[in-house]
Parts: C-alpha cells; structure tokens; sequence
C-alpha cells in the first residue's frame, strides 16, 4: 500500500464552542478557528447561517445543540452535506430548567419577588407589609397534580421521571415515539388518547416535540379551549410551536394562570402571567461541554471513517472497517443508483469488500470497504452517476517516514 499522509482537516467556528470538546480534535490533524477559509467543517450552536455563503469547500455541519433551524439544511441536502446535531447532550439541562419553571409558576414566586423589591421601610415595617400580603401569593404544592407531557424523547423522559419522583401524575402523548424512547419511560407514566385528552386532564402541560409543519402552532385556540381552569403551560421546546395569541387570550379567559417560557418576543414581553427567560435551557457549563465533545466525535468518525450518527438529513449509516479503504457516497434515493456504484466499481476490477446503505426520506447514504486501493478515475466516474451528490474517498492514512 502507497504511502497515504493523513490529511489536515480545517474547522471553522462560528461561535464560542466549548474548548472541552474542541480538544478533542487531535492537534496534528485538524486546524481549529474562527476565521479560517474553505474549511471542510462548520461549528455552530446559535450562530445564523441561514444568509450565509457557505463555501463548496464544507463537507459537514455540527450543530452543538439540538435545533438546527438556524442551518440551511435543504441547500445541504442539495450538496450532499450532512448536517449533525447532539440530541439529548442539554437534555437534563432543559429537564431541570423545566423542573425551576414549574416550582417559579405554582408558588407564585415572580410576583412575591417583585413585591418585596417594592417594599419600603425599616425592618418593622418590612415584617409588617410582608405579613399582611403574603396570602396574595397563594401557591400550590406538585404532589397529586397531573402533569401532561407532549413529546417522550430524551427530555420528555427525564421530565416524566423527574416529577413522579415528586409525587406527581403523568400523562404522556407521542405518536411517533420509538421503541427505544418506549423501553426507557417509566412504567407510571399515563398514555393520553391524543393531545385533546391530554390537555383536559393536566393541571400542568409541557411541551417537547421539534419543530416542523406538523407541530407549527400545535397549540392554539382550538387547543387552549381544552385546557382545565389555572393551567400552568411550559414551553422549552421552539417559540413556535405555540400561538402566542392563543396564549394571550388563553390568560385572559382563564384557561392559563402561567405560561412559562424560554423565548421572551415583543408580544409576550411584560405580560403578568408570563414568565419568559433568556434561552436558558442549554446554557450550563455541562450542557455546553456535553454538546461540544459529543458533536466533534461525530465529526471524526464523519471525517476519518465516512460513519453518519445523528445527522437532521440523512440516515444514521455506521459499518466497522473491513479494509483500509473506503468510499462514501452520499446520494438522492432514486431507483438503480445503489446498483451503478457497484457496477462502476466492478467495471473497474475492484472487489467490494462490504458495504452499507440506507436512505432517509430524499436523501441516501453508502459506504463501500474495497480490497484495494481505489483509482481517482474511479472516484470521478462515481461521482458523474445522475444522482450522486458527494464522494469521498477515505483510505486510512500511513504515516510518511522521514
């Protein structure tokens, strides 16, 4: 076998990416910042790149967190570009963010704060003012109290956990929860008929699900009209997913005593009965960390071996080494293409060695071990079959003697 230096792959941040996880990049191979150009990968947490001229150069995105909205996913489909993200890195985060949400809701905690922030007087009358209002802020104890939750994955399922812990009810509702998710949700979790039933019967009702046309608005007025009197409803989920003007008038008929959220907008801004943070559900130093060492694996194995694990547009494709040579080639899942990359290969005398493909939607992915090393001419006739989107050949590298 010729002699394959390995290649030095650039990283281009576009945030503030956890230097935990950034280390993880052996130094010798990858070049990591954030002003580098044509660079084969992009880091990314909140930063937009939805404007952005994304060079030809980039053969992969990581998202270090889990909504990729601010990501040009489609344009990357079109490039063969797969699009990573950390799905349950924040989760108990979020968890225990939605845990302080619900305890600042039913104790009333943000109006007592902003009382006591008014009072005047010396210690006397502090005392005074305290005990003569403090039933103003009436609150109510979780024990008993049903909570709804839409959405089972990672953070539906440790917010379940969480407030059974806490003596709470729970009812659940996914229609598409896997059987993984299913095997890990706690036996007293409730199964809602649907969300109408769910709604109903839920005293507090938090939201989980990503954001897509089938969730856009999932809750609005039809929705709000299900609600029991003095619901609590969090969302940590995406902004909208929720109506804000169902919300709002949710709050005034009733139907909502809080809405607890993590995207304050000009609408909701200093509305009594809405408690609206900063984004806050990843921001912990162990959150960032988490999503930064889990991205940049993936993009390792991404760039060394051609494995995809959780990618937003493609499948999830991952075959041990069965040769030190190996073809990726990211492709439209339409009829025969899997067939011409193999006659392509054979066309040229090469012996496959074993293979693997799985198709996601539009998109499809393959990775074929060979048991030689394999020709640029060949690379070029895979990647001139209609269809074929990118193509990557990833021999693993010896190192050059001196």
């Amino acid at each position: 076998m010729p002699n394959q230096p390995p290649k030095i792959f650039s990283i281009l941040t576009l945030n503030q990416i956890s230097s935990i996880g950034l280390k993880c990049f052996p130094s010798d191979h990858y070049h990591v910042g954030n002003d580098l150009v044509n660079p084969d990968v992009i880091l990314v947490r909140s930063h937009n790149m939805l404007d952005m001229d994304i060079p030809n150069s980039v053969i992969a995105i990581g998202r270090a967190g889990a909504g990729t909205n601010n990501i040009p996913v489609n344009a990357m489909n079109i490039r063969g570009v797969p699009v990573f993200n950390t799905p349950g890195a924040n989760a108990n985060a979020v968890k225990e963010l939605v845990l302080a949400g619900m305890l600042i809701a039913s104790r009333n905690l943000i109006p007592a704060l902003r009382y006591v922030e008014s009072l005047q007087g010396d210690d006397q009358a502090l005392h005074k003012q305290v005990e003569d209002n403090k039933k103003k802020f009436l609150g109510l104890e979780l024990p008993g109290r049903t909570l709804g939750i839409i959405g089972l994955g990672k953070i539906g399922r440790l917010v379940a956990d969480a407030a059974i812990k806490l003596g709470m009810k729970v009812l659940g509702y996914d229609p598409k929860i896997t059987v993984e998710s299913a095997w890990s949700l706690p036996s007293a979790v409730q199964k809602a008929q649907n969300i109408e039933d769910l709604l109903r019967r839920s005293n507090f009702v938090s939201l989980h699900v990503p954001l897509m046309d089938t969730t856009y608005h999932l809750i609005n007025d039809e929705m709000v009209a299900h609600l029991k009197r003095d619901t609590i409803v969090l969302n940590f989920s995406r902004d909208a997913i929720v109506d804000e003007d169902a919300i709002l008038s949710g709050i005034k008929n009733g139907k909502i005593k809080y809405f607890v959220c993590d995207f304050p907008s000009q609408k909701l801004h200093q509305q009594p009965s809405v408690i609206a943070l900063p984004h806050l559900g990843a921001s912990t130093q162990e959150a960032e960390e988490n999503c930064a060492i889990m991205v940049v694996n993936q993009i390792i194995d991404y760039l060394q071996h051609g494995n995809i694990t959780n990618s937003v547009n493609f499948p999830d494709v991952c075959m041990e080494r069965g040769s030190p040579y190996r073809v990726a080639v990211a492709n439209a899942n339409v009829p025969n293409l899997l067939g011409q990359i193999s006659t392509c290969m054979a066309k040229a005398g090469l012996n496959i060695h074993s293979m693997a493909n799985q198709s996601r939607g539009e998109m499809a992915y393959t990775l074929v071990d060979i048991d030689s090393p394999v020709p640029q001419k060949v690379i070029t006739a895979l990647s001139n079959i209609n269809g074929v989107l990118l193509v990557r050949y990833l021999p693993i590298p010896t190192e050059t003697s001196d």
